[in-house]
């Protein structure tokens, strides 16, 4: 297939607010040894975006300056030394940066097939959830069927995303959120749903014996609340912080109660180490999708040229599941 030159994308014009995601135009990207280029049909808008447009988390070296961590599409060309795909197939993956465009480049190692009877745009809301809740829940954070597994911001992408799996694993589950839709849905996924705002997660925690691990992306006033919501050898696993990442706290219970606390970011990662979780999510998660004991939560979809009113809506934390842009249409 012959390829144009030039697409469309959105770039931060400056650090911002939405209003600095201007539509540009833009040369298409080559794709170098060991990678894949994708036609992109949708792009999922995540959290680290809104923080990149505001200047407040760069890209990697090496990585576009374009926002947007993942995207659904088909492969329209592959770089020198690419196995495993062809021109044509639909794909679904993790970006360094660059989703926001009519086309992106990513090592091919960190796409996965769409799965069957998986629409292209709920494959864009898979990757970066996928990612980041197997690599810390399961990789780093050891959920084993039967564990207490408490999970903040329940209804966000991630939440929803933990929620499943975690319930698929055999955990029993608990998510925190803050209205009543919102805890609606985290309780129709499997959770049983705390409400933050009238209720205290860490007497709930505490009265069933305590979390044997906590995905955290507040932080802030919730670290010591956290810890005091763990099981003794409970884990405390960190991968954002909304609120913020300082606390004080008494570490003296860590050594006592034998705590973990630990936690990461995705997108700093070798390829090598994105590499092998995506070869757990085929090999682990996916088989889930087709079980049908995992779905996407689908909150809203804008055009690609409206990426700053996605940004918008999901930066009032109104939303509920995933919010995608529409690259294709």
């Amino acid at each position: 297939m012959s390829l144009p030159l030039m697409m469309r994308a959105i770039e931060i014009a400056q650090p911002g607010g939405p209003e600095v995601l201007t539509p540009v135009t833009r040369p298409v990207p080559v794709p170098g040894p060991g990678e894949i280029l994708i036609e992109v049909a949708y792009a999922g808008v995540n959290r680290p975006d809104a923080l990149q447009r505001a200047g407040a988390y760069k890209a990697p070296p090496g990585a576009s300056d374009l926002p947007g961590l993942e995207c659904s599409g088909h492969v329209a060309a592959l770089g020198p030394d690419v196995a495993g795909w062809a021109v044509g197939d639909p794909v679904c993956a993790l970006l360094p940066g660059g989703g926001y465009a009519q086309y992106a480049t990513c090592p091919a190692a960190h796409a996965l097939p769409v799965p069957a009877g998986v629409s292209l745009r709920d494959a864009a809301c898979l990757p970066e959830t996928c990612f980041t809740v197997w690599s810390n829940v399961v990789m780093r954070g050891g959920l084993k069927a039967g564990e207490r597994f408490l999970v903040h911001g329940g209804s966000s992408g991630i939440g929803t995303t933990a929620i499943q799996i975690a319930t698929a694993l055999g955990a029993r589950v608990w998510a925190t959120a803050g209205s009543p839709e919102k805890c609606a849905a985290c309780a129709g996924l499997g959770a049983t749903a705390i409400n933050y705002r009238t209720e205290d997660f860490t007497e709930v925690l505490r009265a069933v014996g305590g979390a044997n691990l906590i995905l955290d992306m507040v932080g802030g006033s919730y670290i010591a609340r956290d810890l005091k919501a763990l099981a003794d050898d409970g884990r405390l696993v960190f991968i954002a912080f909304l609120e913020s990442p300082k606390a004080e706290i008494n570490f003296a219970q860590v050594m006592l109660r034998r705590l973990t606390v630990t936690g990461s970011t995705l997108r700093p990662q070798s390829d090598v180490a994105k590499a092998a979780i995506a070869a757990e999510l085929r090999a682990q998660v996916w088989p889930m999708i087709a079980a049908g004991k995992l779905r996407v939560v689908h909150d809203s979809t804008f055009p690609l040229d409206r990426a700053a009113e996605a940004h918008a809506r999901m930066e009032t934390s109104a939303h509920i599941g995933k919010i995608v842009l529409e690259v294709a249409g």
